[in-house]
């Protein structure tokens, strides 16, 4: 059985051996450096879309969604929400690299369905500062998803919003089951 989490087998994992796990990344990029020859694509996606999601290492969007590199631009960060900066990168991914679809993509078990935004006040107890940010913490994945749906349907930035679709990603089974947006 795989998993979104499985690795394959005879490939060496990037935290095994001395050093730090950035040292083990660093030497991994330069065995595929080696190997390596220039794809000779362009920065625009050959699909035209952009995927936000969320950054659970359970996620491996490629493989989910049958896409090869150079066919989309991947947005992630927690919980795949639509923030300033997501709508940031969605603006120059459609304006000035050519992305006319945006597919949103939550999941199931987030660890922000735990969070909420006392997380920032234990923060500011701890550093003395005060995050800028919200923690954009959830207790319906569906709802925040179609939350996500409207920010990006009704952006002034955003030339595209007519195929913007939303969907949470069992990470048991690993099926997208779309939201409907009303």
């Amino acid at each position: 059985m795989t998993t979104s989490a499985s690795v394959p087998a005879g490939s060496e994992s990037p935290i095994a051996g001395d050093g730090t796990v950035t040292d083990r990344l660093v030497e991994a990029n330069a065995r595929y450096a080696a190997a390596f020859t220039d794809p000779g694509m362009d920065a625009r996606p050959v699909r035209q879309v952009a995927v936000v999601a969320c950054m659970d290492a359970r996620l491996d969007l490629h493989a989910a969604l049958g896409l090869n590199l150079g066919d989309c631009h991947t947005i992630r960060n927690a919980g795949g929400v639509v923030t300033d900066d997501v709508i940031r990168s969605l603006t120059i991914s459609q304006r000035a690299l050519g992305t006319r679809s945006v597919v949103l993509i939550h999941h199931t078990g987030c660890g922000l369905e735990s969070l909420t935004e006392e997380f920032r006040h234990e923060l500011e107890m701890e550093v003395g500062q005060r995050p800028s940010w919200a923690v954009e913490s959830f207790r319906d994945v569906d709802q925040d998803v179609r939350q996500s749906m409207k920010r990006v349907r009704t952006s002034p930035f955003l030339l595209h919003t007519d195929d913007v679709r939303g969907f949470v990603f069992d990470v048991k089974t690993g099926l997208l089951r779309e939201v409907d947006p009303a």
